[in-house]
């Protein structure tokens, strides 16, 4: 079956921010995600899950253990589990991105 942004299952967290569950299983999850200008998700770790954020639109800055990435639009990095991260959105304008985890972050989100 089809998916899009208008069919998944939505979600508001944070200052604004919206995510949509566009698969959901216990193994794989990937949730399309958006931030406003100057939001910021709060700095966490996943104990099992390992993730991968894909940017669609924008440039956003990942913090990935304390070192600093700029990732710009049809870009991703991988963070494996157990590894503070937080992204950040520093632009004048929203953002949107890919988050794949692997096994779902259902209830393995420690914040820091």
């Amino acid at each position: 079956m089809k998916i899009n942004k208008d069919t998944a299952a939505h979600y508001v967290w944070g200052s604004n921010c919206d995510g949509w569950r566009l698969m959901n299983h216990q193994n794989l999850s990937i949730i399309h995600e958006r931030m406003p200008a100057g939001t910021k998700e709060v700095k966490h770790y996943h104990n099992r899950s390992t993730q991968f954020f894909y940017i669609l639109i924008g440039q956003v800055i990942l913090d990935l253990n304390g070192e600093l990435h700029e990732l710009n639009q049809f870009e991703g990095i991988e963070i494996p589990p157990q590894t503070p991260h937080q992204i950040l959105n520093k632009s004048d304008g929203s953002i949107e991105f890919l988050v794949i985890s692997q096994p779902t972050t259902t209830g393995d989100r420690i914040l820091l």
